[in-house]
């Protein structure tokens, strides 16, 4: 995938300080010298390509009363696929990667509660006959990642 450079700053801008306006499309666009639809054409195309996965808040799930769990999954490599779709059915998994490592399938859950937690998972390992790991936290340490594209924040 190959952006050019209004693209890498409309991303930058995404990800740094996207704009809290009644129409962010359009305050985004006049950052850029570009229009609401121009930003909104490109960010339909980056979504699709891959580049973006979503747009959206970020809540602290504890501040609302959700509990969080870091989850460690042990899947066949054959079973991979399938495994992924249970698991990315929850609406409670914020995000799903690989590692390679015995337990090679690695996932966030928020739940109401600690027994909505247990009760979630325990439904996970029925449905893919995996094990899984629960790893809650014990320390908070919030990295924000961004992707600088730019010279320009």
């Amino acid at each position: 995938m190959r952006l050019d450079e209004l693209d890498r700053q409309i991303l930058n801008i995404v990800q740094y300080s996207f704009p809290v306006a009644a129409e962010p499309y359009k305050a985004l666009a006049e950052q850029v010298g570009s229009t609401e639809e121009e930003i909104m054409s490109r960010l339909k195309k980056l979504k699709e390509d891959g580049a973006i996965r979503r747009i959206g808040g970020i809540f602290d799930s504890r501040k609302l009363g959700y509990k969080s769990s870091l989850c460690a999954m042990k899947v066949p490599v054959e079973k991979l696929q399938e495994a992924e779709e249970i698991i990315n059915a929850y609406p409670g998994v914020t995000h799903n990667y690989l590692r390679e490592h015995e337990y090679n399938m690695w996932f966030t859950l928020i739940s109401p509660s600690e027994e909505a937690m247990e009760a979630t998972l325990e439904e996970m390992r029925e449905k893919s006959g995996c094990e899984i790991r629960n790893l809650p936290a014990v320390r908070f340490f919030k990295i924000k990642v961004d992707f600088k594209l730019t010279d320009n924040k």
